[in-house]
């Protein structure tokens, strides 16, 4: 309990009632503990952006009753790989997760704060966002670190959760201004995101199994980390795998790093057969008459 000396040294914002949003309170109490506010840009922050660690490719597919989302390992500073089993598919509560590209420890402030945010809104208001309302949050949290992200230092998660209100799994990419997206079946963002969007779009089918949807995943990443140099693929010598997690009814699960090891040996020993992976078949197509 606060003794009465005590609540008198403390800001007059501690003691008030607030908002349901802590990053809004943050905002007025103590601003500098927002990620990204004690940057104050300049060439000096344009210049150093590029030699900070930065997080690759995020992965996430719709699967049947709920979402996976998955990672790779890696963290580049320009050329170099400064960290070679980053974790960045975070839970953030029971049912959402987020996945961060870019300057990695930006993206880590924010997806603490993140979850903080939702946390707090749950205590004061006792109950929980709706997924739509984590998304909207999550938007507005990455709108404020524009500033920064105008010097360089640029952050873009991608957001999945399962829906309790219409049970399904939905994904929400983002830009750096804050601009909100709901993307349909599967996404990806990163260095390597393009490579692993295409992989998706040959492997992934309406309706997919939790199993086979994490397969798929991992399939992604390693075609982006065999055309991406800043995307880690299994390293095995090291037992470093990509992270797997899914967001269902039961709620937010993280495979174990020997559990996502077995769905990356699957996806090695394929590749010794077919170096180029698994190959879509082409439906029969359709000829005009005559």
């Amino acid at each position: 309990m606060v003794s009465d000396s005590h609540q008198r040294h403390l800001p007059a914002a501690y003691l008030s009632a607030g908002t349901s949003s802590f990053s809004d309170f943050l905002a007025s109490a103590a601003t500098g503990l927002l990620p990204g506010a004690g940057d104050s840009g300049g060439p000096a922050a344009t210049a150093v952006a590029a030699a900070l660690p930065h997080g690759t490719t995020i992965v996430a597919a719709a699967c049947s009753g709920g979402v996976v989302m998955a990672g790779d390992r890696r963290a580049t500073a320009g050329h170099m790989i400064s960290q070679r089993d980053i974790e960045k598919v975070l839970r953030t509560d029971e049912f959402s997760c987020v996945g961060i590209a870019g300057v990695a420890g930006i993206g880590l402030d924010l997806v603490r704060l993140f979850q903080v945010e939702l946390e707090h809104y749950e205590k004061l208001e006792g109950r929980s966002l709706s997924l739509e309302g984590k998304a909207n949050r999550l938007a507005s949290m990455v709108r404020g670190n524009l500033g920064a992200a105008m010097q360089g230092l640029v952050v873009v998660p991608l957001f999945a959760g399962y829906d309790e209100d219409t049970a399904v799994g939905r994904i929400f990419s983002y830009d750096a201004t804050g601009g909100r997206y709901e993307e349909h079946r599967f996404h990806a963002i990163g260095s390597g995101s393009v490579f692993a969007h295409g992989s998706l779009k040959k492997l992934y089918a309406d309706g997919m199994s939790a199993d086979d949807t994490m397969l798929a995943c991992m399939q992604a990443l390693y075609d982006a980390a065999d055309d991406d140099s800043a995307t880690g693929g299994p390293d095995v010598t090291r037992r470093i795998y990509p992270v797997l997690a899914t967001v269902t009814a039961d709620g937010f699960r993280r495979l174990s790093d020997e559990a996502s090891g077995e769905y990356a040996s699957a996806v090695i020993d394929a590749r010794m057969r077919a170096p180029d992976g698994p190959s879509a078949p082409l439906r029969q197509a359709t000829r005009p008459n005559g």
